[in-house]
């Protein structure tokens, strides 16, 4: 799709006239009709505050152009990827686990070297691979960016007490390794090493190690 087209579906989705629209960014209606003719397309400014406005990336409005890569894990990115500054707007830079906010996730990444992040993450994954000696656990091969609301497991102690290790809004490095009976999940950053197993759909986890680096 063309960005004339684009601005004229969000538009009508959102239930906007072409004045209520030219009216929130700040342009003319001319200018509005303009752009879904074809005629003209935004300057920059003012695809920021449509993005904003419409919950979409500037890339998107543009029709797609490129694709879209975290500068940090590398990992490609759509619109709900995407992270954001402290004022709601998008960066296209980074994804949102690594980047929130106006905040990287990780204290590596605000050195801005991905050669560094580099480094520490084969680090990690070599004291996976060398010092934890669990039986069963495959070799770990790479470590994924991951938000903690989704690796942060409730386990069951042997007195019976629930807990949880991790924070829901950090960000960590880890993976999903498949055994042959169960699955594994490692977990890290600059502080520890966390392993554990789980049954379909992160079921009935077991903390096998939680180890301070």
């Amino acid at each position: 799709m063309q960005t004339k087209d684009i601005i004229f579906e969000l538009r009508t989705k959102k239930g906007l006239s072409q004045d209520e629209l030219a009216e929130r960014v700040f342009v003319t209606r001319q200018a509005v009709s303009r752009w879904e003719n074809g005629e003209t397309i935004p300057n920059t400014e003012t695809l920021k505050l449509l993005s904003k406005l419409f919950n979409v990336s500037i890339n998107t409005l543009l029709g797609s152009p490129r694709e879209l890569v975290c500068e940090c894990c590398g990992m490609p990115m759509n619109d709900s990827h995407i992270s954001r500054e402290n004022d709601g707007f998008f960066n296209e830079d980074y994804c949102r686990w690594c980047y929130a906010n106006g905040e990287y996730t990780l204290d590596i990444w605000k050195l801005g070297d991905k050669k560094k992040f580099e480094e520490i993450k084969a680090q990690l994954i070599k004291e996976f691979n060398t010092l934890l000696h669990i039986e069963g656990l495959p070799k770990v091969e790479d470590l994924n960016v991951l938000s903690g609301e989704f690796v942060n497991l409730e386990y069951i102690l042997p007195n019976g007490e629930k807990v949880k290790f991790l924070n829901d809004n950090a960000t960590y490095l880890g993976n999903q390794l498949e055994g042959e009976s169960k699955c594994y999940g490692i977990v890290a950053n600059m502080d520890f090493l966390l392993v554990c197993t789980y049954e379909e759909n992160g079921a009935n986890p077991k903390l096998v190690m939680y180890r301070k680096r």
